[in-house]
């Protein structure tokens, strides 16, 4: 839950830099869930009330973290070296969408890429003078 909320509150819109897999992929599992829980709910309100108004919630947050979601991604196609604009791949029918699945599940380049600097990399407190990361 905690890589949702960085991802939704702390780079809502940031496409700059770097996303580690564990980001991505902790996103993309707790907004599957949300996505789930909003669609069922709205659907037995909708159901139970005959008011088809309750689908109105599920719109709702797909429109508000369709942002975050797009930004997450150009942000993990950045820490393995990619452009943002790979993600216009996955328009490619079958071959586009298995591609950038491997590129979201590929590790991302140790050390600074063009991008920014690894997001895995220890802060610069925890190496000491001859470059070894002190425990």
């Amino acid at each position: 839950m905690e890589w949702y909320l960085k991802v939704v509150r702390d780079n809502y819109a940031n496409f700059e830099g770097r996303a580690r897999r564990q980001e991505y992929w902790m996103f993309v599992l707790f907004n599957f869930i949300f996505i789930v829980a909003i669609a069922l709910v709205s659907g037995v309100l909708s159901g139970l009330l005959d008011a088809p108004g309750f689908m109105f919630l599920y719109l709702i947050y797909v429109l508000a973290v369709f942002i975050p979601s797009l930004a997450v991604a150009v942000r993990r196609l950045h820490d393995v070296g990619k452009s943002g604009w790979f993600y216009l791949i996955s328009l490619i029918p079958l071959i586009g969408g298995i591609w950038l699945l491997i590129l979201f599940v590929t590790e991302g380049d140790k050390g600074p890429n063009q991008y920014g600097p690894d997001p895995k990399a220890p802060n610069s407190e925890e190496i000491n003078e001859i470059g070894q990361v002190n425990d």
